[in-house]
């Protein structure tokens, strides 16, 4: 990783300012994530096909990660999230008159848009990364990642508030927030002294791809993002469905989506502490114990309350999950290999997404809400089990140098 010059309270700043442009992105995204499902259910007759938006949004996230991560490479930063923020007020604008005009082609083709300004979004947390020393590096990774808090308390408000804005287009006014949101966000990250990629880090190769991914860092920190990302969609994507088809009204099921996005990001304040103070693996392995618990929650029972703490744990769990494996992948590569590096992680990590934004409405529709649950296990289990083969791996390694 390349370390910056800037002075630690110049670095705080610029952190900052990247948490609040990750805040006014991930406050959209919170907006879209209440309301992308019913509004999809009100646009069709076959309800199955209700989280298809959503599902597209991740699989244009998947497919946006490699070129974004290159434009960003070739421009730099501050030029990437640009054009990043317009895409998704293209997106935001498009899937507002895909409501007024009842298209449900036209929303999905919008919600294709913000799933590209998503693929640009992703990477705040590395431009944070790059900008901190070493010591400060989980640290700046949580506080953009905490940005995330406002998305909790204002993103299932303001869907609340504005979705009906345009009484003939009914969640049409979400959309028209996401492009105010937006705007918003340009003056901000043009403030933020974002330092050029060097020119050898625009030549130079660093190693093959392939002999990066084969190190046991990159595999651990990849399946804690997958997983942990995978399992936290495929269990949110289906609880406003599911609570509404239990007879919760809207309000109570916004209620538990902001819970949980509070859980996502909240943590984030004392994340890289704790990671710090208990080691990094051990935070990852946290994660995987607390996603475990919201899967018992959940199959336990269908009241307000189970939805509540299971939904509420499982943010804290992927927030453990999250931070912490982008912390780990820092250890995979040197400054000529981050732009592919981090690609091939955000990549892998979005597939996960989209599958399982995919199949959580499937399962829902065919199954049921305990059939969701269950599906999640055998992911919590897998990134848990790996996490706890490279902690053991470490030991032994430290274990081999002090004799």
């Amino acid at each position: 990783m390349t370390e910056t010059n800037l002075p630690l309270q110049n670095c705080k700043t610029s952190v900052l300012k990247l948490a609040g442009c990750q805040a006014l992105a991930m406050t959209g995204n919170s907006v879209l994530f209440t309301v992308a499902a019913l509004i999809g259910a009100d646009l069709l007759t076959d309800k199955s096909w209700a989280t298809l938006p959503l599902a597209l949004l991740h699989l244009a996230t998947l497919f946006t990660t490699i070129p974004a991560s290159l434009w960003m490479a070739r421009m730099g930063r501050k030029v990437g999230f640009a054009t990043g923020i317009g895409i998704g007020m293209l997106g935001a604008g498009l899937g507002a008159y895909a409501i007024f005009a009842g298209s449900f082609v036209g929303f999905c083709l919008a919600m294709m848009l913000l799933g590209c300004f998503n693929g640009f979004v992703g990477y705040y947390r590395f431009a944070a990364a790059e900008l901190a020393s070493e010591s400060f590096r989980s640290m700046a990774i949580s506080l953009v990642v905490a940005g995330g808090v406002v998305a909790a308390i204002l993103g299932p408000q303001l869907a609340t508030w504005t979705k009906d804005w345009f009484v003939e287009a009914t969640f049409a006014g979400c959309l028209v927030t996401i492009i105010l949101l937006q705007a918003i966000s340009l003056p901000l990250l043009a403030s933020v002294p974002l330092p050029p990629w060097q020119k050898t880090e625009q030549v130079e190769q660093g190693r093959p791809l392939l002999t990066i991914m084969r190190q046991p860092v990159f595999i651990v920190a990849v399946l804690g993002s997958m997983l942990g990302y995978g399992v936290m969609v495929l269990i949110m994507t289906s609880t406003p469905l599911a609570m509404v088809e239990h007879a919760f009204p809207f309000q109570q099921a916004a209620f538990v989506i902001q819970w949980h996005v509070l859980g996502m990001f909240a943590p984030s304040f004392i994340t890289g502490a704790l990671i710090a103070r208990f080691g990094l693996l051990n935070i990852i392995l946290t994660g995987g114990i607390l996603n475990l618990i919201c899967i018992t929650i959940n199959l336990l029972g269908i009241s307000l309350m189970h939805y509540w703490s299971a939904l509420l744990l499982l943010g804290i769990g992927w927030n453990f999950l999250f931070v912490g494996s982008t912390t780990l992948l820092t250890e995979a590569y040197t400054p000529a290999e981050r732009a592919k590096t981090q690609a091939a992680h955000d990549f892998f990590m979005f597939g996960a997404v989209a599958a399982s934004t995919i199949l959580s409405g499937d399962l829902l529709n065919r199954w049921g809400w305990q059939a969701v649950n269950w599906a999640g296990l055998p992911m919590v289990v897998s990134a848990f089990a790996a996490a706890l083969w490279l902690q053991k791996q470490r030991g032994r390694n430290a274990w081999a140098k002090s004799l």
